[in-house]
């Protein structure tokens, strides 16, 4: 399941313009800039790039030239770029010495909004560096949640909900960046201790469990226990026992209950549908039923 194909590149409102102090964009304002001289964004929310993609958009570049022009802000030493981060390294792949540029004056929060903002509506974001670029703008630049989603143009309920995949486990956080889960998954286990979500992430990306079924499976382990009543034939659990327990129900992906007996014990596995009597007979057999 891919999380970046599921996002739209059209989800802005609002564009460059709004963020871009304005003057009329004519053939004069483009301006060739040496390569060598362009420093990198510091602001650049973007962490990962695909290197297969780059490496086609240095093909094209080859081919075609850089069609639109990279944004910079002018320094005592050269350039600092703003927004084209893909085009700057593609064309360096490609050969080119020089590259077409336009050349604004922006202060610090300009230069992370505009490339928030460009990378966002090229979709180009995955969820976690878009939440890491959001934060950066409430923690170094004082934005409420409010005003980053006046800047974005969107919801503020989407920025907050954005920001909450900031506090899930690493392991989750990275299946989000490399699209094993959805966002969606994220915000389902969300709801699990940290060490739960680990221990679930890998139940949920090895049976390609939806959205809907990771909600289903976490409320499940959420759960309160009854508190047994101890008795001769059915003792409370020992810490070992209840660790089993548990570790069946995250790896089965359903409610596990153990008992022990004079002479033994006996497991109850629960299902609720006829498709996932047959996901844990595939699971534990190796078999279709």
């Amino acid at each position: 399941m891919s999380a970046r194909a599921q996002r739209s590149s059209s989800a802005l409102g609002r564009g460059l313009s709004s963020l871009i102090p304005q003057r009329a964009v004519s053939d004069a304002a483009v301006v060739e800039v040496p390569l060598a001289q362009v420093r990198p964004n510091p602001y650049q929310p973007r962490r990962h790039i695909d290197d297969l993609g780059l490496q086609e958009l240095a093909d094209s570049i080859r081919e075609h030239g850089v069609l639109q022009p990279i944004l910079v802000t002018e320094t005592l030493d050269g350039y600092q770029l703003i927004a084209g981060e893909r085009r700057v390294r593609a064309s360096r792949i490609a050969g080119l010495e020089r590259i077409p540029a336009l050349v604004r004056q922006l202060v610090d929060r300009d230069q992370l909004e505009v490339a928030l903002v460009e990378n966002v509506q090229r979709a180009d974001l995955d969820p976690i560096e878009e939440a890491l670029a959001y934060r950066q703008l409430i923690d170094e630049f004082g934005l409420t949640q409010e005003l980053v989603s006046a800047r974005v143009g969107k919801a503020r309920a989407t920025v907050a909900n954005t920001l909450r995949l900031l506090d899930l486990h690493t392991a989750v956080q990275g299946a989000i960046v490399d699209g094993r889960i959805t966002e969606g998954h994220g915000r389902a286990l969300a709801g699990l201790p940290l060490d739960g979500q680990a221990q679930v992430l890998g139940t949920v990306v090895r049976q390609a469990m939806s959205v809907r079924q990771t909600e289903e499976l976490v409320r499940r382990l959420r759960e309160p226990k009854p508190d047994p009543v101890p008795t001769a034939a059915a003792p409370r659990l020992d810490p070992d026992l209840e660790r089993v327990e548990s570790h069946l129900r995250e790896r089965l992906g359903t409610k596990v209950s153990l008992s022990r007996s004079r002479v033994g014990g006996k497991i109850v596995i629960e299902y609720y549908s006829d498709d996932e009597l047959n996901r844990l007979y595939e699971q534990l057999i190796g078999g279709s039923a």
